[in-house]
C-alpha cells in the first residue's frame, strides 16, 4: 500500500473515529433511538476506547511531546471490565428477550456487500503491511516441522502460546512460505499474512452461512460481517491468528450443529488451539442430550488422538512425548496464576481472582443444568456468555481478548428467535439397536405362502442379511 499511496497510514485512533462514523451511519436506527439494536451498537463501540487506553503507543505521549503522567492502564482496565460486564449481562438475559424485531440496516444488501468487500480489503492490507506476530510465525514453523517429521526440543515446545491444533491449521502458511521463497520473495513476512487472511475469511464465511442456514436469509449475515470488519478491535489484532481461529471454529460448529460428529470435531480443534473453548463443552453436551453427546464426545476423542500424533512426530523419544503431552495439559498458564502473568491480575490483586473464578464456575454449572431442554438460542447465548466471562479471571491480560467472543456476540445480537431450533433427533447407531422379534408378514407371492423356506437355503440367508441390523 505504501507504494501506491505515499505516506498512507491509519493509526488505531484514526481507525476508531472512521469506523465509529461508518457504523453509526449504517446501523444506528435514528427513527427508533430506544431500541435493542442501538443498545448493542453502543456496547460494541464503547469497548474500543478501553483498548486504546491500554496501548502504550497511544497514551505514553501528549500533544507537546512530553511523557504523560496519567496512568492510563488503570483507567483502561476499569473501562474494559465495565463494558465486558454489560456484555455478560446482555448475553445472560438474551433468551428472555422474546420479542426480537428484525430491524434492517440503513443500507441495502448490495451496498452492504460492497462495504464488506472494501473493509475486508483494507483490513487485509493492514495484515500484510504490519509486522508479523511472533505466535503466528512460530505456529508456521511448528507446522513445517510436523510435515517434515523434524524433532523439536522440549524447551522450545513448552514456550508455545497456543496448542498443537494451531500447528495443523497453519499448513496453508507453510505452503505459501515455500511458494514465495521459491519465487525469491520474503516468505517470513507474507506467510503469516496469508494465515491472517484465511482466519478472518473463515469467520466471515461462517457468519454468512450461519445467517443463510439458520437465520432465514443473508441480510443479517452481511450485517454481522460488516460490523466484524469495521469494529476497531478487529483491526487492532488483525494479525493475531491464534485469537481468530477458535471463534471461527466455534461459529462453524454452530453452522453444523445438526451433525454432532462435525461440530464435535470443530470444537475439538478449537480446544486444541486455546483453552477457553474447553469451557463450552458442558453446555454443548447438555444441548445434545445422551445420544448426541456420545457422538460429540467421540469426535472430540478422535481429534485428541490426532493432536497427540502431532506431538509424537516432533518428539525425540517417549519421555519427551510424555512431557510434551502433560505440558499441553498444564493448566497453570490458562487457569491458575503464573509467576510471569501480566495485566490486571498481578501483584496484590491476584488473590481476588479466586472468588471471580468460583462465580464463573457456578454460572457455567447453572447454564449446563438449566433449562433442561435447550434450543439453538440457548446454545448461542450461553456460549457467548461463557467466553465473555473468561475475560474477568484470565490471568494474562484478561479483558483485552475481544476477538475471542466478538463473532459469537454478533451472532447473538442479530439472531432471530430460534426457540424452535431444537437439537437433532438422532437415531441409535445400528450396533446399539435392541433386537426386535420377527414380525409375521404376508408374502407378496400367494403361490409360495404355504411353503416355508428351508432353514439353510440361500434365499433364507439373503433375507436374514437384509433384515440384519447392519442395513437398518
Amino acid at each position: 500500500m505504501h507504494e501506491f499511496l505515499t505516506g498512507y497510514d491509519v493509526s488505531e485512533p484514526t481507525w476508531f473515529y472512521l469506523s465509529f462514523l461508518l457504523i453509526t451511519a449504517v446501523f444506528f436506527k435514528f427513527g427508533r433511538v430506544w431500541s435493542l439494536r442501538n443498545l448493542d451498537l453502543v456496547l460494541l463501540l464503547m469497548i474500543s476506547p478501553g483498548l486504546l487506553m491500554l496501548d502504550p503507543r497511544t497514551t505514553s505521549w501528549n500533544g507537546n511531546g512530553a511523557e504523560e503522567s496519567i496512568n492510563w492502564e488503570d483507567f483502561g482496565y476499569i473501562w474494559i471490565f465495565s463494558g465486558t460486564a454489560l456484555f455478560l449481562l446482555r448475553m445472560i438475559f438474551d433468551t428472555a428477550l422474546t420479542r426480537r424485531p428484525q430491524l434492517g440496516q440503513n443500507l441495502n444488501n448490495a451496498g452492504l456487500a460492497f462495504l464488506c468487500i472494501a473493509s475486508f480489503a483494507f483490513l487485509m492490507t493492514k495484515a500484510i503491511t504490519d509486522v508479523p506476530t511472533d505466535s503466528t510465525v512460530e505456529s508456521i514453523r511448528r507446522a513445517d516441522e510436523i510435515w517434515s517429521l523434524t524433532g523439536r526440543s522440549l524447551e522450545a515446545d513448552m514456550q508455545r502460546d497456543s496448542g498443537p491444533a494451531s500447528d495443523l491449521m497453519s499448513t496453508p502458511g507453510v505452503v505459501a512460505k515455500e511458494v514465495i521463497e521459491e519465487g525469491g520473495g520474503d516468505g517470513e513476512q507474507i506467510a503469516p499474512a496469508v494465515m491472517a487472511i484465511l482466519a478472518h475469511l473463515a469467520v466471515v464465511l461462517g457468519l454468512l452461512f450461519l445467517a443463510w442456514l439458520h437465520f432465514g436469509g443473508i441480510e443479517s449475515g452481511l450485517a454481522m460481517i460488516c460490523l466484524y470488519l469495521l469494529l476497531p478491535c478487529t483491526a487492532y489484532d488483525v494479525g493475531q491468528v491464534i485469537y481468530v481461529l477458535p471463534p471461527a471454529l466455534i461459529i462453524w460448529a454452530l453452522v453444523a450443529y445438526r451433525r454432532p460428529l462435525v461440530s464435535g470435531s470443530l470444537m475439538g480443534l478449537a480446544c486444541g488451539t486455546l483453552i477457553f473453548p474447553a469451557l463450552l463443552l458442558p453446555v454443548w453436551m447438555a444441548f445434545y442430550g445422551r445420544r448426541g453427546a456420545l457422538r460429540f464426545t467421540a469426535a472430540l476423542a478422535m481429534i485428541a488422538i490426532l493432536l497427540l500424533g502431532t506431538l509424537a512426530v516432533t518428539s525425540a523419544d517417549t519421555q519427551s512425548f510424555v512431557q510434551k503431552t502433560f505440558g499441553q495439559l498444564d493448566l497453570s498458564r490458562g487457569l491458575l496464576m503464573s509467576a510471569d502473568a501480566d495485566g490486571f491480575w498481578k501483584d496484590d490483586l491476584a488473590p481476588y481472582r479466586i472468588p471471580v473464578m468460583v462465580a464463573f464456575g457456578i454460572m457455567v454449572a447453572s447454564m449446563t443444568i438449566w433449562p433442561r431442554q435447550k434450543t439453538l438460542a440457548h446454545l448461542m447465548s450461553y456460549s457467548a456468555a461463557i467466553v465473555v466471562g473468561t475475560q474477568f479471571w484470565y490471568p494474562n491480560e484478561g479483558g483485552i481478548y475481544v476477538l475471542w467472543y466478538l463473532p459469537l456476540l454478533l451472532a447473538v445480537m442479530f439472531r432471530p428467535t430460534l426457540m424452535k431450533q431444537t437439537p437433532p433427533e438422532l437415531k441409535p447407531l445400528p450396533w446399539f439397536k435392541k433386537s426386535q422379534p420377527p414380525v409375521a408378514t404376508t408374502p407378496a407371492n400367494p403361490s409360495t405362502a404355504g411353503t416355508p423356506q428351508a432353514k439353510g437355503s440361500t434365499q433364507a440367508l439373503a433375507g436374514a442379511v437384509v433384515r440384519g441390523p447392519l442395513f437398518r
